[in-house]
């Protein structure tokens, strides 16, 4: 049975100190795109690759953290339209095996021969995704509020689920959309966040953006800030490009193709109170992966940033650091 972590959800854990990648550099992938790659930490160190969410949502510099210096090398990389990766906010050539093919090509230019995946929300799925395409890749995983892009997972965000527990967040986000379209959220934004008028799409963005900002912390006020509209430009036209291709997966294809990590040690860190993406799914995938460990924090919600969250994220790289 997994442990249930009651950590105090107040007090943020020390994270490691930031320093300036050692290397950063635009890698060239296929079909025009170019993606923001960046090192960190230790030029000889434990190699290991983080995957951001969304998908559109980049990295950031606090990412780094989570990673000691002195003994990993830490690959981060701004995935296909996001970031500082171009053409900025596209979603042409923009898919799931377009992403896995860009890890490994990233894993091959830099002398790689095998690394550790962490990723959280999407960069779990992506994570489970690669390593079930590239299973002799990858050393460890470690993943963060499991998402395993299937229909009843977006049913529950994005029609009305959630709303349950959020019904004034989920009010304003349904509200802009008329009452006839509401049975598919996802394809009704799609329609305004793809429109040839762009204030109306930059109004669905930012809308789009801030209904999974609201619900991402456990001691959200529910109103999920104002996410700044080149941010939101990028990150809600690939999330619901994505979304609206169910992932461009098979449905249930995650869970089918367990077999092929069965052998991967894989650590899995949820917070009980994940509105984004439910603890089921992390039980679920933990149950059919014997080498994993699931870790279920008591007071937390979906983020990274979340303090029992972060608290078992550094010690899974402290433990892993010592093998």
């Amino acid at each position: 049975m997994p442990e249930a972590r009651p950590f105090d959800a107040i007090t943020q854990p020390k994270l490691h100190a930031p320093r300036e990648p050692f290397d950063s550099a635009m890698m060239e992938m296929t079909d025009g795109h170019q993606l923001y790659v960046e090192q960190n930490g230790c030029v000889k160190g434990k190699p290991v690759i983080l995957l951001h969410g969304g998908p559109g949502g980049g990295c950031t510099p606090a990412m780094r953290r989570y990673f000691d210096p002195d003994i990993y090398r830490a690959i981060l990389f701004d995935q296909r339209g996001c970031g500082k990766s171009t053409p900025f906010a596209s979603v042409i050539n923009n898919t799931t095996w377009d992403l896995v093919a860009d890890i490994e090509r990233i894993r091959l230019r830099l002398g790689i021969d095998k690394w550790i995946v962490f990723g959280g929300s999407w960069g779990a799925t992506l994570a489970l995704l690669y390593a079930q395409a590239h299973p002799e890749r990858v050393e460890a995983l470690v993943l963060r509020g499991v998402f395993t892009m299937t229909k009843p997972e977006l049913d529950w965000f994005y029609n009305g689920g959630a709303g349950q527990f959020w019904p004034e967040a989920w009010a304003e986000f349904s509200s802009l959309i008329p009452i006839a379209e509401q049975q598919d959220m996802i394809k009704a934004y799609r329609h305004r966040i793809f429109g040839s008028d762009d204030k109306i799409a930059g109004t669905y963005a930012q809308a789009w953006t801030r209904w999974e900002n609201t619900l991402a912390v456990i001691h959200s006020n529910g109103r999920g800030g104002a996410p700044g509209p080149r941010y939101a430009k990028a990150f809600a036209r690939i999330e619901n490009h994505y979304f609206s291709n169910g992932g461009f997966v098979s449905e249930g294809q995650i869970m089918r193709d367990m077999s092929r990590i069965r052998d991967i040690r894989g650590y899995i860190v949820q917070g009980r109170y994940d509105m984004i993406c439910p603890p089921h799914t992390a039980y679920r995938l933990h149950k059919a992966w014997p080498k994993s460990d699931l870790r279920i924090v008591t007071t937390a919600g979906h983020a990274m940033s979340e303090p029992g969250i972060a608290r078992e994220l550094l010690s899974i790289m402290d433990e892993i650091a010592k093998t």
